[in-house]
């Protein structure tokens, strides 16, 4: 008898029973979609792992502690056998095709009446990919497969362009610290649909290189010494184009509200009746340290970590910082947009006790193919940055977690 390929169909098993025999790790791996579907599931296995165990204390599922017995799957719509028995599988599976139960089984494929298909998801779309050939199936090319099908509909690469949905409006990105993999799968995908990006200088910006040739892109770079384009002038931008009904995205680096100003954005778009998504991104506090090997908190060094703005110094009377208090702090201490202040703040925070040895540690351009990292101390630091030339952005970390890395190099002294 010639073999035919499988017929793929997607099951609506909201409130209808399945059966799942086993309560292994493939009953771990299939129950949260099960129970996504809606089913009313009931798990018959004498044990399960302890995640299993979790969802049917839960309620998300039905669980009979004992081996499968021949009725189990009369009043199925639908059964998963996994058990650690073959002769059990059989006679699950013989019952099955009586009753005319779609059935999966994780022993013997040949011998199912169905296959659970590689699956993912996309804004409402799934995915399920099936290998035709029953002889050559693979798992892992068909999950290849399938990964490659959804990343291509998460960042808009996939679709058709005028298969693209544009909602007119605004989307604040967050496009992480620098490394164009590290911005979300949802911004990125906002990215691919936009009609209008507003960038600045410290986003990814070799995304840019992606947009489809018609996306107009619009630099509102904030250079520490260079152009600068005024908060207003970017909200009349944006209010600008998302009224004529385009898809504006406001691509910002690290995250909108981390020091991004993206506040003061939302709120003028409110005031312009102009709706907005805020998708969040990996803020360069936590990332960049992370990048050059070292963690923000460590157990038995850092408890807590502190992120502080150093673009006003501490004797500057617009400060808001208080100074002395984080000198008191015996955890990590994040500075951002620190590297012209640097000098003050050292002198500040040893003035208030924090020690002169205190390790510190500067990530240039951190995430990306320009990363550098300088060590010092907290009384070395402010001669550190002259005679390194350490130019931002840049994160400085200060507390012992700079030391606790493998490859941390010697504090200059």
């Amino acid at each position: 008898m010639a073999e035919h390929p499988a017929y793929p169909v997607g099951l609506r098993l909201t409130g209808r029973r399945v059966v799942v025999l086993g309560g292994g790790q493939v009953a771990q791996r299939r129950l949260p979609a099960l129970i996504a579907a809606g089913a009313d599931v009931l798990l018959v296995s004498p044990e399960a792992t302890p995640s299993v165990e979790a969802m049917a204390d839960a309620g998300e599922i039905s669980w009979q502690r004992r081996p499968y017995a021949e009725g189990d799957l009369a009043d199925a719509w639908y059964a998963l056998i996994a058990t650690s028995d073959p002769e059990a599988n059989s006679t699950a599976s013989a019952e099955a095709e009586r009753h005319r139960v779609w059935c999966v089984r994780s022993d013997d494929a040949d011998r199912a009446t169905a296959w659970t298909p590689a699956t993912g998801h996309s804004e409402g779309v799934t995915v399920a990919v099936l290998t035709t050939d029953a002889k050559g199936r693979d798992p892992r090319h068909t999950a290849a497969i399938r990964d490659a099908v959804v990343e291509g509909l998460r960042d808009g690469t996939l679709v058709a362009p005028h298969h693209r949905t544009r909602t007119p409006g605004v989307a604040l990105v967050g496009g992480g610290p620098g490394d164009p993999d590290l911005i979300t799968v949802r911004g990125r995908r906002l990215l691919a649909e936009a009609d209008v990006v507003i960038t600045d200088h410290l986003g990814p910006r070799d995304l840019l290189a992606e947009l489809s040739p018609g996306v107009e892109v619009i630099d509102a770079a904030k250079l520490p010494f260079g152009r600068f384009m005024a908060q207003e002038a970017i909200n009349d931008a944006l209010i600008e184009h998302a009224r004529k009904g385009k898809s504006v995205v406001r691509l910002k680096g690290g995250d909108p509200f981390v020091y991004g100003r993206g506040m003061e954005e939302v709120q003028a778009l409110a005031e312009a009746g102009i709706p907005c998504t805020v998708v969040p991104g990996i803020s360069s506090s936590i990332s960049v340290p992370g990048a050059a090997g070292i963690p923000v908190t460590h157990r038995g060094v850092a408890h807590e970590f502190t992120v502080v703005s150093g673009h006003i110094a501490p004797d500057d009377e617009r400060s808001l910082v208080d100074w002395p208090s984080l000198a008191k702090l015996t955890g990590t201490l994040v500075i951002l947009m620190g590297v012209s202040t640097i000098g003050k703040v050292a002198e500040t925070l040893i003035a208030h006790g924090k020690s002169p040895d205190a390790p510190v540690a500067l990530v240039q351009e951190g995430t990306t193919a320009g990363q550098r990292r300088v060590d010092a101390t907290l009384a070395t630091v402010a001669e550190t940055v002259r005679t390194e030339d350490v130019k931002p952005p840049a994160v400085i970390v200060i507390g012992d977690v700079v030391t606790v890395g493998p490859a941390a190099p010697e504090p200059r002294k």
